[in-house]
């Protein structure tokens, strides 16, 4: 989908909100509207025009990435330029929308203190990530490439995995693989979360050293022309010390593939999490699933929209989703697989290649 239909769809809903222009001042939905990727700026767009606002680090950069945008020069101060750059833009008067969930207090307002009072600021909340929910054919092939890197350097980390490595070391590994391997970025942190450190979903990896027959949570992804990967894998070196290992790791695969059959687009986001998460319930450890199923994937590695049970939306076809469920229980680990989807009406494609095994 080229810029110009994502703008297209995006002055369609300004329009049914009533907005004479709007301010992009999140950097992903920058980068989804007009291709730019700086770091400091803030897209300005009207029923008819739409300009980028930055500063001198980012002039040539925009004539680079965004040559059907109008370049407005304002050095560091954009709300000194405010009232000067949409009245270039031809707007006197009318709403002008702002993202609220990416603009501070103060932020908004410097932005109302330069703006006479034929100009109002109005909150606006997700109606860009709206329609970033929807991936076109040239998104689904950039997370392909993103999940191929991510399972190739998965591959690699498999072949050099052992007892006595800590968590950084093999943190470490999976991130400098990636980068090797062509990603731009890690799409996070990775997770490495060994024992006792594995109850915690978002656990830091630490210097604490992987031993033989634990549960081992591997959560890990890459950024591929901008888009992002997101996987998890549960191992175990050797045979596991606790039989509940084995026991657990086969009730979250179960629970996971009963979602992945009932997966489809327009369910909601609530029916999706519950799929997985009866199973989970019915075993006895509902309260040990604290997280939801799963969450959008694009150029953020947690986007809209969401897998859980106070998601009351529809998932729309074409949005690529995880599929997480997990189990953690404090003083002893967890277990979680996850892999990638994209949703259609007649199901769910699994996008995730790399075997999920609960022994290595």
């Amino acid at each position: 989908m080229s810029t110009a239909i994502r703008l297209q769809h995006l002055r369609q809903l300004m329009q049914q909100h009533g907005l004479a222009a709007l301010l992009i001042s999140e950097a992903h939905n920058q980068r989804y509207l007009s291709g730019f990727t700086g770091s400091a700026g803030v897209l300005l767009i009207t029923p008819e025009r739409q300009g980028i606002a930055t500063d001198f680090r980012y002039y040539e950069q925009v004539r680079r990435q965004c040559p059907e945008w109008e370049l407005f020069q304002v050095g560091y101060d954009f709300a000194g330029h405010l009232a000067e750059v949409l009245r270039a833009l031809d707007v006197h008067d009318g709403a002008v929308g702002f993202e609220a969930a990416h603009v501070s207090v103060e932020t908004w307002r410097r932005w109302s203190a330069v703006l006479g009072s034929n100009i109002t600021l109005v909150e606006t909340l997700g109606l860009v990530e709206q329609l970033r929910q929807v991936k076109d054919d040239g998104e689904l092939q950039a997370i392909r490439r993103a999940i191929a890197v991510a399972e190739a350097a998965w591959s690699q980390l498999l072949e050099k995995l052992r007892p006595g490595l800590n968590e950084h070391e093999v943190a470490w590994q999976l991130e400098s693989s990636m980068r090797a391997l062509g990603a731009e970025a890690v799409a996070f942190p990775p997770i490495v979360a060994a024992g006792p450190n594995g109850a915690l979903p978002h656990a830091a990896a630490s210097s604490r050293p992987i031993q033989s027959g634990e549960p081992i949570v591997i959560d890990f992804g890459c950024i591929v022309d901008g888009y992002c990967s997101d996987i998890t894998r549960t191992i175990c070196l050797g045979r596991p010390l606790d039989e509940r290992y084995l026991q657990l790791w086969q009730l979250v695969r179960r629970a996971q593939e009963t979602a992945l059959r009932g997966l489809k687009a327009g369910i909601s986001g609530a029916e999706a999490d519950k799929l997985a998460r009866d199973v989970i319930a019915a075993a006895g450890y509902g309260e040990h699933f604290g997280h939801g199923l799963g969450h959008g994937i694009g150029l953020a590695a947690h986007e809209e929209p969401r897998l859980r049970d106070n998601w009351p939306h529809s998932l729309p076809r074409g949005a690529v989703v995880s599929v997480e469920p997990g189990i953690y229980l404090p003083g002893w680990g967890g277990v979680r697989i996850e892999d990638m989807v994209v949703l259609w009406e007649e199901g769910a494609e699994v996008l995730t290649q790399v075997p999920a095994v609960p022994i290595l």
